[in-house]
């Protein structure tokens, strides 16, 4: 059944209102900056708790890369308040530190220059911070070093039941979620360059990201002295530099469904490659990476979005799929705003959270190879020269103008958005459409144009623009601490998450070999 006779089977039987309320949550990093505009060598600061257990504030690759969580919550206006409200805490206890506004690095002098996340002494600890090593030996550290922000959303659970009897699907519920969470996974692969096109931030980049791997350099134009560029480009760190791995190109996971997904993953963690082995696992006694396999663990597969199921402690991410379905999807495709001191919008949530029901609603056909290369095929182009005069995109092998296209499917979210809006006199997710759709028809107004825009009037290099923002966000947030007690509350769940970390450290009776030994042979 195509979008529009879903979406008028939910108006006829008086069910849009269950659009509404699906649970919204962010993970945000950033890179921690020195005083001088450098990353950060210092620890994950004490003041912040246990990067291991704290729920809201971790480290993701790097012990300089921030990463900040929220709650999953109903109202979009409740998700970005509580990531406020994390950036008000961060903030007083930062010091004369910065978190870089940008997704791609600044202040790097070569891989050696990052420091590897630490997660304390126990064997869960130890694992996260090899595995992390054994980035650092596959695919470097700067690239681990790159920024964004992830966008988790969960569908009202009563929806799912009145889509089941609008397709007249007769698989058990259970079943029927996940393959409806995979439907929207094979259409944000579909429709997902318009992400790219619209939030995409990172047109220009330091040279210090190429530092020891200049020939990548050779690709880009000089903008001055310090920064590589792409005139049309709209986000860089979706290109092939960013988080785009050539070591990966040979893995074909299935997003066809859930079965064959967890098979695909499975597969790679358990198969040997040859150059991993080269790398070794553990020399002098010392782990270089938890396997020589294609890959680690599932997390090492990058993909603009991913579906999440809550683990149990020490669960594998397949088997929480394999046992309890999908419970959300993690949208991955977004660069920092750097013009928000939050790195993301509330007109932006609104925008993703009708595309993702836009992605649900709509036909989603099986993914196979032709078009799986033409989706990933459209991405790069749209990451590397979205902005380019009479661009256009491959549809089923026909060339579609972007502009032709975009508007196709933000016709199609206004009908949701207006859903969305229903009871409320401010049209707010209506406008967040129309606001978007100002970019398509004028280029210069998006994010990426509007970066390389400043920094040619303002003649600052790429570092010293990304400073610049940084600080303006950190002079906001000092200027706006958290009460009394708000902050209390954050220093408790500081206390318990120092607390946690010690438990489990003591409660550890298995030496690490053999923790990793049965950890990997879960199924």
């Amino acid at each position: 059944m195509g979008y529009n006779k879903r979406l008028q089977a939910l108006l006829t039987d008086g069910q849009t209102h269950l659009l509404k309320d699906g649970l919204k949550g962010l993970e945000k990093e950033s890179l921690r900056l020195n005083s001088r505009g450098v990353i950060a060598t210092s620890p994950h600061p004490a003041a912040f708790g246990s990067a291991l257990t704290h729920p809201w504030i971790t480290t993701d690759y790097s012990e300089a890369l921030i990463e900040l969580i929220t709650p999953p919550f109903a109202d979009v206006e409740d998700t970005i308040g509580f990531l406020e409200d994390i950036h008000r805490f961060v903030f007083s206890n930062l010091n004369d530190e910065l978190l870089l506004a940008t997704s791609m690095p600044i202040g790097l002098s070569g891989d050696e220059s990052i420091p590897i996340a630490e997660y304390g002494h126990s064997n869960i600890g130890k694992m996260k911070h090899i595995y992390r090593k054994g980035l650092a030996y596959r695919y470097g550290r700067t690239m681990q070093s790159i920024a964004g922000v992830h966008f988790n959303y969960s569908v009202n659970e009563k929806l799912w039941p009145v889509l089941k009897k609008i397709d007249n699907n007769q698989s058990p519920l259970p079943r029927y979620i996940s393959d409806g969470y995979f439907g929207v996974l094979r259409n944000v692969h579909r429709y997902g360059w318009l992400l790219i096109y619209l939030f995409g931030n990172s047109p220009a980049i330091s040279k210090s990201f190429f530092s020891g791997r200049e020939a990548l350099a050779d690709k880009f134009p000089e903008l001055d002295r310090e920064t590589l560029y792409r005139p049309h480009a709209t986000s860089l760190r979706m290109s092939d530099i960013g988080y785009r791995n050539d070591n990966q190109t040979s893995l074909d996971i299935s997003l066809n469904d859930i079965d064959d997904y967890v098979r695909d993953l499975e597969s790679a963690m358990n198969h040997p490659y040859g150059p991993y082995e080269e790398i070794g696992l553990r020399i002098d006694g010392e782990y270089r990476q938890l396997s020589t396999n294609i890959l680690q663990i599932e997390n090492e597969y990058y993909s603009s979005i991913r579906p999440k199921q809550v683990a149990l402690s020490g669960e594998r991410p397949t088997i929480a799929l394999r046992k309890r379905g999908v419970r959300y999807v993690e949208l991955r495709a977004l660069d920092l705003n750097c013009f928000s001191p939050t790195g993301v919008t509330i007109e932006e949530l609104r925008f993703l959270e009708t595309f993702v029901l836009f992605c649900l609603l709509t036909d989603s056909p099986l993914l196979h190879a032709d078009e799986k290369a033409e989706t990933n095929r459209n991405s790069l182009s749209t990451a590397c020269c979205g902005r380019t005069p009479d661009f256009s995109l491959l549809r089923h092998g026909q060339t579609l103008s972007v502009q032709e296209w975009a508007s196709e499917i933000l016709d199609a979210m206004l009908e949701v958005a207006n859903i969305l809006d229903h009871g409320s006199d401010r049209a707010l997710y209506a406008k967040s459409i129309e606001k978007h759709r100002e970019a398509l028809a004028h280029p210069e107004y998006t994010l990426s144009a509007r970066v390389l825009r400043e920094m040619m009037e303002s003649k600052l290099s790429f570092s010293e623009y990304a400073i610049k923002l940084s600080k303006a966000h950190a002079v906001q947030w000092k200027g706006q601490p958290l009460s009394a007690r708000q902050a209390d509350s954050f220093r408790n769940e500081v206390d318990t998450s120092i607390r946690q970390q010690q438990q489990i450290e003591v409660s550890d009776l298995l030496s690490f070999e053999e923790y990793l030994q049965r950890y990997m042979a879960k199924r």
